[in-house]
């Protein structure tokens, strides 16, 4: 692998290396704190909040790797009337509207973030600054507008079929990562 396509695998799940480390910080740092608490009879009052936001910016990090993988819920029975192609367009212009609500959440949330800058509000044992920690909604919702259109582009224009991970059938998939494995 060259170091282009290195930087693009890593850029195509930067979402997911992010959950998957935020996820890890957060479940470490609840057992240390139940450690502390039930052996040692030592509270960690900033573990609980630290736990928390990175707990909600893990949700938020999520949610922009599910319309990456185009894994968001979305009713799609009536689509099963239609060519593939016009199914991926009503799936696009559905999209378009998602894309505007986006929009609209980054716009709101900048200008609360700009408020809270202004008048600062501050996590009770951290000390931070919230307006730091919101900072993940402009973040997130403007990834996620980034993955919406990377897939209705792939769909579309590059003609990917983009496989819904729900249907995905976990031992064939298992079975072509070994067979591609063996093939190397």
């Amino acid at each position: 692998m060259n170091p282009k396509e290195i930087v693009l695998k890593i850029l195509d799940n930067f979402e997911s290396y992010i959950c998957q480390f935020l996820l890890s910080f957060f479940i470490i740092l609840l057992f240390i704190q139940i450690i502390c608490r039930e052996i040692f009879s030592v509270n960690i009052s900033w573990g609980e909040e630290l736990a928390r936001f990175s707990f909600v910016w893990f949700v938020f990090f999520g949610a922009s790797f599910a319309a990456r993988l185009a894994a968001h819920n979305r009713v799609t029975f009536q689509f099963r009337w239609f060519s593939k192609q016009t199914a991926n367009y009503i799936e696009a212009f559905a999209d378009l509207i998602w894309i505007v609500f986006n929009i609209v959440i980054i716009y709101k949330s900048i200008f609360l973030i700009k408020s809270m800058l202004q008048f600062p509000y501050i996590s009770p044992t951290l000390g931070w600054s919230m307006a730091y920690v919101y900072m993940i909604f402009p973040l997130s919702f403007s990834i996620m507008t980034i993955r919406i259109i990377q897939v209705n582009y792939l769909k579309i224009v590059k003609g990917v079929d983009i496989r819904d991970p729900d249907k995905i059938d976990v031992e064939t998939e298992m079975q072509d990562v070994d067979t591609s494995a063996e093939a190397r």
